[in-house]
This record gives structure tokens, C-alpha cells and sequence, in this order.
């Protein structure tokens, strides 16, 4: 359940097959890369299942289904995260810009989450744009390990820390 300002609670019911909250009632044992930082809105993971390195995903703490369910707390720090997060990927990447998309249509993720994703200087010009999801959902032998996508987190959580900006 949600407070009127979009507050997390404990008694919330997890809708089956949710992976975003499903996760987000492990919460206090998340490994790093499913928990690089959050706030009692928001939550920030790296994304599974990709094959790029900082590919993140920015997810509310509640079930949310579409944009428009979001509270005025929740969107009114949404724009902050997605811009932080941006400038922590500057930094800790070395990415040239981020994509910030959000779709929430595939079977299992229908929650809503916006990826934020390093697009480096050399990517490859066929990857660019709404290509770049070429890279996720790849085989598992391209895919970021855990410990590599845990790695990537831990930097990703110092640049936001030392910003001051967890």
C-alpha cells in the first residue's frame, strides 16, 4: 500500500510475476547491482540480461503500470534521478550522452522503469538510438556477469554518493 505522497509500506500485495517487486520485497538482501541506490520512491538497478555495462533502470518502489499512476512526489523526483544518474554514467562510463526510455510492455515487466543508458562516443552507429536495445535480452554468454554488473553498481554508487546525490 501506498501513504497519499506515494510512500512505500510494508503490507503491499506483490502482483505475481512482477520481477520489479518481486525484487523490491528483498530489498534490505539486494546485491548491488539490484539496488544502486533509492529513495522512498524510487529504486535503481542495473539492468539484467545486457550485454552493455551501466545500462540502468530507474524503477518506482510501488507497483506502478503507466506513467500517469505515478504520484506528484514520485514525478516530482523523477526528472532528478534520471538527470543524476545521467552524470554519475558521464562519470563513472565515460559514456558521450544517456538515452532515458520508457516502455514497460514486455511480459513479466510491465511495471514501469526507465532505462538509462551510456551511449558511448564509439558505439557502433547501427546500435544508436532505439537500436541500442539490440543489447539487451542478448544470450547469456554476451550478457554482464553478476559480478561484473555488481562492479559497474559499485561505481555507479560512488560517483552518486561522492555528488552527494544517493
Amino acid at each position: 500500500m501506498t501513504s497519499g505522497d506515494g510512500a512505500v509500506h510494508a503490507s503491499r500485495t506483490v502482483p505475481q510475476g512482477c520481477y520489479s517487486c518481486e525484487r523490491e520485497e528483498e530489498y534490505g538482501g539486494l546485491p548491488p547491482r539490484e539496488h544502486i541506490a533509492s529513495d522512498t520512491h524510487w529504486r535503481v538497478a542495473h539492468a539484467i540480461g545486457t550485454s552493455l555495462p551501466g545500462w540502468l533502470v530507474l524503477l518506482p518502489r510501488r507497483h506502478v503500470t503507466a506513467v500517469h499512476e505515478l504520484t506528484d512526489a514520485e514525478a516530482g523526483s523523477l526528472g532528478l534521478w534520471q538527470v543524476r544518474l545521467s552524470r554519475a554514467l558521464r562519470e563513472s562510463t565515460g559514456c558521450e550522452k544517456t538515452y532515458v526510455v520508457q516502455f514497460a510492455e514486455q511480459a513479466g515487466f510491465s511495471h514501469v522503469h526507465f532505462h538509462v543508458v551510456p551511449r558511448a562516443a564509439d558505439l557502433a552507429p547501427e546500435l544508436r538510438g532505439g537500436k541500442i536495445f539490440d543489447l539487451l535480452g542478448r544470450p547469456a554468454a554476451e550478457c554482464l556477469t553478476d559480478q561484473a554488473a555488481d562492479e559497474v553498481a559499485l561505481a555507479v554508487r560512488a560517483r552518486l554518493e561522492m555528488s552527494g546525490r544517493r
